[in-house]
């Protein structure tokens, strides 16, 4: 058994692979938010919790918030999945949003995901189309990071996952480790 546990919510499937690379790669076991018992946590020194950011918020963090309180002696981080590119400005944005309080001080990264509308949602898949239409009325000139992404991936599958995004997260834990 590992002393790191990557604690992950996936819903399209980037995510999860995220937290297979942490398996393979950095000695991660690994176990879906759904199957989490508050039991675990006594046998990891590394905590991390993956989730996807849908709507400005990250899936699976309310298991972290709910447990949080038996952390404390852990190393704890969140790494949080998109398909935008990274965008300092809107990472703050998403940190803001969630991590309120005494999370706040939690340290948050970033992974690209993937976008495959054949796997989305009827509600994710309309969703977007009606982002489209709202962000198609700017001049593009204007767009943010996350508008330009929405408006070239329409309509076609990419898939962004990269080890590369892991590597600030792993920096973070060997620095933190004691």
């Amino acid at each position: 058994m590992s002393n790191q546990l990557v604690i992950y919510k996936s819903k399209y499937g980037a995510t999860e692979k995220y937290a297979k690379m942490l398996a393979e790669l950095y000695d991660f076991d690994m176990v879906k938010v759904s199957d989490f018992r508050t039991s675990m946590i006594q046998h990891y020194d590394v905590i991390v919790l993956a989730g996807a950011v849908y709507a400005s918020g990250i899936s699976g963090l309310q298991v972290l918030q709910k447990n949080y309180s038996d952390m404390e002696d852990k190393i704890v981080a969140i790494f949080c999945v998109g398909a935008s590119p990274y965008d300092e400005k809107a990472i703050l944005q998403i940190k803001n949003h969630n991590l309120k309080g005494e999370y706040s001080d939690l340290p948050l990264f970033y992974g690209r995901g993937a976008w495959d509308e054949d796997k989305m949602s009827f509600k994710d898949r309309t969703l977007c189309k009606m982002l489209k239409k709202v962000v198609a009325k700017k001049d593009p000139a204007t767009y943010e990071p996350w508008e330009e992404a929405l408006i070239s991936a329409l309509g076609k599958q990419h898939d962004w996952t990269d080890e590369c995004y892991l590597k600030p997260l792993i920096a973070y834990i060997q620095t933190n480790k004691k």
